[in-house]
């Protein structure tokens, strides 16, 4: 019942809380962990929602028990919906791919295909705001701000990770 009208939900019964020791990493670690939850509860049929803004926290604390020094960074809503979503407008490769223009035709694949599993990942009120630059293996993904940036930042490195294969690449600093 505390789940606002944002996004559409309607009658949300089941929600995850992502709660976790207060860190400068939590929110990035929250989107990449969470993100790894919400594609597992699609292959099991059901419907998620990433939900942030639009709760109301006091009343999502009430229900769940958080310590002094632990945080709730964001729900996730879980259920059954009355559609599996809608297509929502995609940025293109060379908008967040920050490497030479000219480099753009030459992408190594795995490169190539991290940046398009990127791109399908969700983010805060879709507006993808990320870019990915990359030193040979070593790879650079970066927020380029907005509402729960650094979350964002931690689902589309998922889905990064996930396209382009893990042993393919290390994370740059």
């Amino acid at each position: 019942g505390f789940l606002a009208h944002y996004g559409k939900f309607e009658n949300v019964q089941n929600y995850v809380a992502l709660v976790g020791s207060k860190s400068e990493d939590l929110d990035e670690k929250t989107g990449y962990y969470g993100e790894q939850l919400v594609l597992r509860a699609q292959q099991l049929g059901l419907n998620t929602c990433w939900v942030a803004l639009t709760f109301k926290k006091g009343a999502a604390k009430s229900h769940c028990r958080i310590s002094p020094d632990e945080k709730l960074v964001c729900l996730l809503a879980l259920g059954y919906g009355k559609t599996q979503g809608s297509p929502r407008k995609q940025k293109t490769i060379g908008q967040i791919c920050r490497d030479e223009p000219k480099e753009l035709q030459n992408l190594p694949d795995w490169y190539r295909q991290g940046m398009e599993a990127a791109l399908l990942a969700p983010t805060a009120v879709n507006q993808q705001k990320f870019v990915f630059s990359r030193r040979g293996n070593i790879v650079y993904a970066q927020s380029t701000g907005g509402f729960y940036a650094k979350v964002d930042l931690g689902i589309v490195k998922y889905h990064f990770e996930f396209g382009a294969g893990k042993d393919q690449f290390i994370w740059g600093k």
